[in-house]
């Protein structure tokens, strides 16, 4: 019989075995940053005088935090949006014949497997005066004049959760397909209703793939800079185009670089506080 030998923890390999990985990360991760950090130090657009933080002090203006709040306030709008239409459809998937389940997992990967143009003007059509939504409105005699739709927080907000959908149903379904089934029916023998079943079993449950799901559709939604930009119209400004401006029209890399750098840092903040709660809800779950 063989004996299978006890493998070695981690911690007892020699540390020199992942000088590849720490080397990549230093030229290609940390480098940059190191130097997005020195040029957000320059005061002018020609990086001929160093040292002041004047692009900082712009960046957490009103101005500045104004932009920053609403893009966090967008990538929020969308995580809920998302998530009550994930939460739905996950529900639905995991109570259809297997048979059936292939076809609905396509439907909702199609999104992500188009690309990025395709699908956002293909939101302009269907938002637009004359785009689908309004055709339809009209034809059923529920409004009088089309919607002003597109260009709008209203209709980026659904694009948005359209786009990111999948991001956030694929973790619902993982979670909910672990739920027994037979919990429902012992929570109903025992007296429970269905919404009090749903708020004591399912949710609690299925609280690490909606924090899964919320951190990925919130970091992808702040992210969308095709989106935002096209079907916002230049009428919004999020941190995407904020830098962009400010390296294309402006030329201004110090300042772009105290931007980039800021909403790098907001984001990967509101990771981990993501990742602290998946943690939490483990145990909660358990």
């Amino acid at each position: 019989m063989a004996v299978v030998k006890d493998r070695l923890p981690v911690t007892a390999y020699p540390l020199w075995l992942a000088s590849p990985l720490a080397l990549t990360m230093l030229f290609f991760f940390i480098a940059p940053l190191l130097m997005l950090g020195v040029v957000s130090f320059y005061s002018d657009s020609g990086m001929t005088q160093w040292g002041s933080g004047v692009n900082w002090y712009k960046m957490f203006d009103v101005f500045g935090l104004t932009v920053l709040a609403d893009t966090l306030w967008l990538g929020v709008q969308v995580t809920l949006l998302s998530l009550i239409l994930g939460f739905a459809l996950a529900w639905i998937f995991v109570r259809l014949p297997a048979n059936i389940q292939p076809l609905v997992i396509f439907i909702v990967m199609l999104p992500l497997l188009t690309s990025v143009v395709v699908r956002t003007f293909a939101w302009i059509v269907i938002l637009g005066k004359q785009g689908i939504v309004n055709n339809m409105l009209l034809d059923l005699g529920w409004i009088e004049a089309p919607l002003k739709l597109l260009y709008t927080r209203t209709g980026l907000v659904i694009a948005l959760a359209n786009v990111q959908l999948p991001l956030m149903v694929l973790p619902l379904i993982t979670a909910l397909q672990r739920i027994d089934l037979n919990l429902s029916d012992a929570s109903a023998s025992l007296g429970a209703s269905e919404w009090q079943t749903f708020k004591k079993i399912t949710i609690p449950l299925s609280l690490p793939g909606i924090l899964a799901g919320c951190l990925l559709t919130f970091s992808a939604a702040i992210t969308a800079f095709i989106s935002q930009s096209l079907i916002g119209g230049g009428q919004m400004l999020f941190m995407p185009m904020y830098l962009y401006q400010q390296v294309s029209a402006l030329s201004n890399f110090p300042f772009a670089a105290a931007i980039s750098l800021t909403f790098l840092a907001t984001v990967v903040l509101c990771v981990s506080v993501f990742n602290l709660l998946g943690r939490l809800s483990r145990g909660y779950a358990a």
